[in-house]
């Protein structure tokens, strides 16, 4: 038995839980850093307080897609943890940028992308779970779509507030601005909603369907006994890892590392470098500020136009293919924002930017999904998240310290080195091995029945 082709509507429902996920992770990557000096942070104290996005995800993601494995309820296997991962991450939303201190911020980043890594996990296994394997490539391609979508609206709402609303975007020294403060709100509002419209859009298959669709596959283990796993199993799964997800890290690690990068350093690089000031509290701070917003509201818009684009060029050549030019474009791009002087001029870098966002989100995961037993999906699937949060995690330990002692206080130089980090995943690209890759797929089938009519 296999599993049946979804229309596009129903992976478009299955998917637009992710405008509200990336709602969310929006308004952290393009204000957080800004909240954070505002409330008094220095420069490479910055990194240090980042590092609960990547060890809250460290943590939870493998944690979550090893119990959504096993979990069936009414409102089925993955949707449980959509639910409760919107409301916690709503009720962080609402409190970070009203934080009286430096402190409360910190720790509501740390509610905050706990609750959305509880979400986002079991939506990467929902569309392994849902899709045949010829579908997956277009359902994360989807999901990548509404990630552009809601993280443009997210990055340039501040932007949108001051600028076309006559918002305050300025606000007295050790206060976030209001037009910030409204984002985060409305940010809180569509999280919820757009998580509660796939929970009731969308339908799971049952254990006893899936057990139908996977009973042809060796060593796949009953449910009764996937209930009974123990820390044995999951060590044992550890170790057996398959090939094409251990090479895949390596492209990952480089890859998160410039991303990490990017999102700590730029609003400082942009506001001291290209706007020429440091004080968090003056007009041409918040303006170069908003700036960055509206930056990252682009390189997520292109990213959710390239997201149908990349799909069409895979078909045509490789995933392989495309993600190691789209990472080489987007590290190039990154680099180079080091040699703008006109705030303007940063729009052509984020084109490059956005197209690599768009594959780093969907191309692993789509040769990731050929790779692994589906029994063990939204295991596998957060156990690959180490190799995104653990590159984060090295670039919080680090990056501070270049940046004071080697770059000497020059931020800028953290997106060169970032850049250099995207280029070198694009490199990587090359040794990675995928079986499930459609053009193969379809070449051996036709081998196959080539030499069967021979034969017979």
């Amino acid at each position: 038995m296999e599993k049946p082709r979804l229309s596009f509507w129903q992976i478009w429902n299955m998917s637009f839980g992710f405008l509200g996920i990336q709602f969310g992770f929006g308004l952290q990557n393009a204000n957080v850093s800004r909240i954070f000096e505002t409330l008094g942070a220095s420069i490479d104290q910055i990194p240090i307080l980042w590092i609960a996005a990547p060890l809250t995800g460290l943590l939870v993601q493998p944690i979550i897609g090893y119990f959504s494995d096993r979990t069936w309820t009414p409102l089925g296997r993955r949707r449980p943890y959509f639910l409760c991962g919107a409301i916690a991450s709503s009720f962080a939303l609402i409190i970070m940028p009203y934080s009286p201190y430096l402190w409360v911020a910190a720790g509501m980043l740390w509610i905050l992308d706990a609750s959305i890594n509880v979400s986002m996990e079991p939506f990467r296994a929902l569309v392994a779970d849902n899709l045949p394997s010829e579908q997956r490539t277009q359902g994360f391609a989807v999901q990548t779509f509404f990630i552009g979508i809601g993280s443009v609206v997210a990055s340039a709402m501040p932007y949108i507030l001051s600028n076309v609303f006559d918002v305050a975007n300025t606000a007295p020294a050790g206060e976030v601005p209001p037009s910030v403060k409204i984002s985060f709100l409305c940010g809180a509002v569509v999280f919820l909603a757009s998580i509660l419209w796939t929970v009731f859009k969308t339908k799971e298959y049952s254990p006893a369907e899936m057990d139908k669709f996977h009973a042809a596959e060796s060593g796949v283990a009953s449910e009764a006994q996937e209930e009974k796993a123990s820390l044995k199993e999951i060590m044992d799964d550890l170790r057996g890892m398959p090939k094409t997800m251990i090479q895949l890290a390596v492209v990952q690690f480089f890859s998160w590392f410039a991303l990490f990068a990017m999102w700590i350093y730029t609003t400082s690089a942009v506001t001291s470098h290209i706007f020429g000031t440091s004080d968090t509290s003056s007009a041409l701070y918040n303006e170069g500020a908003d700036w960055v917003g509206l930056c990252f509201a682009a390189y997520n818009g292109i990213s959710a136009l390239a997201a149908f684009a990349l799909p069409w060029l895979a078909n045509r050549t490789s995933r392989k293919f495309v993600h190691s030019i789209a990472l080489m474009i987007g590290g190039v791009s990154l680099a180079s924002i080091s040699l703008i002087e006109n705030p303007q001029m940063l729009m052509l870098n984020m084109v490059g930017i956005g197209i690599a966002w768009a594959s780093i989100l969907c191309m692993p995961y789509a040769i990731l999904a050929g790779a692994l037993p589906s029994r063990k999906m939204g295991f596998y699937m957060g156990v690959f998240n180490f190799f995104i949060v653990l590159p984060q995690i090295l670039a919080a330990g680090i990056l501070g310290f270049f940046t004071r002692w080697a770059f000497d206080g020059n931020t800028m130089m953290a997106l060169v080195l970032g850049g250099c980090a995207m280029v070198a995943a694009g490199l990587f690209v090359v040794f990675v091995q995928d079986d499930d890759e459609p053009n193969r797929v379809a070449d051996k089938t036709g081998k196959i029945m080539k030499a069967k009519a021979a034969i017979a």
